[in-house]
């Protein structure tokens, strides 16, 4: 009988010429012409018996019973046939046991879901090339579970902060939030995955509770739980990670977003109809976002420099002009990009990270000066009339007043227009002509003080017990007690009579009677006198304090297991 071998090179030699006769090829081989013929014939290699080990003959139902029944390793089956005779070697019984051995066949039910009622979430590693370089990058995949719509985040970290953004980005594209998410056991989510002491990570509670979904979780080691996650992650492995050449990070976010597109435009096996067709009934279903993205305690605080630059792992980045000196939030988004929000959750930077410490990296349109502005101040006029109809008057009294600069403080105005809602901004206008103070510094306070953006919770309670409001307390309540009324304040811009605080006078004896500048600014935005105006900063100042930590960090005797 001839081996494998030699039958494939039969059949090769007989394909790449045909011509060639059967005593030729036998000569080759230096076999009959016979089995030469006969391996032409063959449609199927040959196959070698197996021979029948005798001393294994006798034991063959006992090895089958402690194989496929009782489910004893072959460790075991081996000292058992040893003690009931059998003198043969291992290499001979685990072949036979190989072959004998049923291998069970795992298989599942499958389940779907109502639109909107899940989405589930999870992530893999990946080895790229950028621009010839291999690059470890973190992909984030969050798939609704009816529509079968995926969304894709890549990440050059994959910590608990990238592990939220890229979930809150799935929120954003999908067009809502589901009733529940279902995630594995990993640390960023679960803080004890064991059955008897299972305990969620407390972050990831807040997390949702600001978008109010329930978190469900697979057990441990039954990933077929969330398998409408890992398979369109194992398609990606095949179909974009396999052999991708990519530029550098960017490139790889470009064209990572273009085959999510591709996906959602094919048609599902299973649904039969593609996943953004069945996102529409998805998007009827599911909850609204609230109005700010989460902000967590990691998040942190930088004081920006009075020359517009803020400092972050030991480089510096530049912030628009109008934050110099004022404190700033600061985060890494996708383990590529710094971001810089306001104090309104505003975004206002972006920077690539600096790769190099004690590098600056700064962004011209950041330090505009007056002489960059396009336009004159009629245009800007234009511009402020079409944002606040029927305010033209500010416009009127700030030219009075700031004959010299005027249109550097319109300008910066509009700017301000663009990092405050416009209610709060209207408000801000009607109180200076209400003082009759019209400079953009006095807005920029008032607005910075008065119009923080703080995270809040949920409406509607969960399953687990959370604080639904942040502990604020009204400004009010540290008001200083008032004097009659009848003194004015003198060395300000202001016409209108405030009232005095003799405790301030008394407590606070190094205020002095006629204030400086900053007081006088304080007394503007404030609505005390300027002597009483530090003292009211410094008590506000705590009292904003108490409101962001009281927002952004849950007790934790408000979550279950006390996490």
């Amino acid at each position: 009988m001839i081996t494998m071998e030699d039958w494939v090179t039969i059949k090769h030699l007989r394909a790449k010429n045909p011509t060639m006769s059967l005593r030729e090829i036998s000569e080759i081989l230096n076999i009959s012409h016979h089995t030469v013929k006969s391996a032409l014939l063959r449609e199927s290699p040959p196959e070698r018996a197996v021979k029948e080990n005798e001393k294994l003959a006798p034991l063959k139902e006992v090895i089958f019973e402690m194989a496929n029944v009782k489910h004893f390793r072959g460790s075991r089956i081996f000292e058992e046939i040893r003690s009931k005779g059998y003198s043969g070697g291992k290499t001979a019984f685990y072949a036979y046991l190989e072959r004998i051995r049923i291998e069970s066949q795992k298989h599942y039910t499958p389940y779907e879901t109502a639109p909107g009622e899940q989405s589930q979430f999870d992530w893999g590693s990946y080895t790229v090339l950028f621009s010839g370089v291999l690059t470890e990058v973190e992909v984030f995949a969050y798939v609704n579970s009816f529509s079968r719509g995926p969304v894709y985040e890549g990440s050059l970290s994959n910590t608990q902060g990238s592990a939220f953004e890229a979930m809150e980005n799935g929120f954003i594209e999908s067009g809502g939030v589901p009733e529940r998410v279902q995630t594995d056991n990993a640390r960023v989510f679960v803080q004890n995955a064991s059955k008897n002491n299972f305990q969620w990570n407390g972050r990831y509670l807040q997390f949702c509770a600001h978008y109010g979904f329930e978190p469900t979780r697979s057990l441990p080691g039954h990933p077929w739980s969330k398998g409408k996650v890992e398979k369109p992650l194992q398609y990606l492995e095949d179909h974009f990670i396999a052999g991708g050449e990519f530029v550098d990070f960017e490139d790889f976010i470009i064209k990572l977003k273009a085959f999510q597109h591709k996906v959602a435009t094919t048609v599902h096996s299973t649904t039969k109809a593609t996943p953004e067709e069945l996102l529409v009934k998805d998007r009827a279903a599911f909850s609204p976002l609230p109005e700010t993205r989460y902000v967590g305690i990691k998040e942190e605080i930088r004081k920006v420099t009075f020359d517009c630059l803020l400092s972050f792992g030991g480089s510096r980045y530049s912030v628009p002009w109008y934050f110099a000196g004022k404190e700033v939030w600061v985060k890494v988004s996708r383990g590529y990009y710094l971001e810089v929000y306001s104090q309104a959750n505003k975004l206002v930077a972006r920077h690539v990270l600096a790769t190099v410490k004690g590098s600056v990296v700064m962004e011209k349109a950041h330090y505009r000066t007056t002489s960059d502005r396009t336009g004159s101040f009629e245009c800007l006029r234009e511009l402020f009339s079409e944002a606040f109809p029927g305010n033209e008057l500010f416009v009127e009294k700030l030219q009075a007043q700031k004959r010299t600069n005027a249109k550097t403080h319109l300008y910066q105005v509009l700017e301000l227009a663009k990092l405050y809602q416009k209610e709060d901004m209207m408000k801000a206008i009607k109180l200076c002509l209400e003082y009759n103070v019209f400079n953009a510094a006095f807005i920029s306070g008032y607005l910075e003080k008065n119009f923080r953006q703080t995270v809040t919770l949920p409406r509607e309670p969960l399953r687990y017990h959370v604080t639904k409001e942040p502990v604020t307390r009204p400004l009010i309540d540290y008001k200083l007690p008032e004097q009659p009324q009848g003194d004015t304040v003198h060395g300000t811009d202001t016409d209108r009579e405030l009232p005095e605080d003799t405790l301030a006078a008394q407590d606070q004896g190094d205020l002095r009677a006629g204030g400086g500048e900053r007081g006088e600014h304080e007394a503007l935005v404030s609505g005390l006198p300027a002597p009483a105006a530090g003292a009211a900063g410094a008590l506000e100042d705590r009292a904003l304090g108490q409101r962001e930590d009281a927002a952004c960090v849950l007790p934790a005797s408000e979550t279950p297991g006390g996490v």
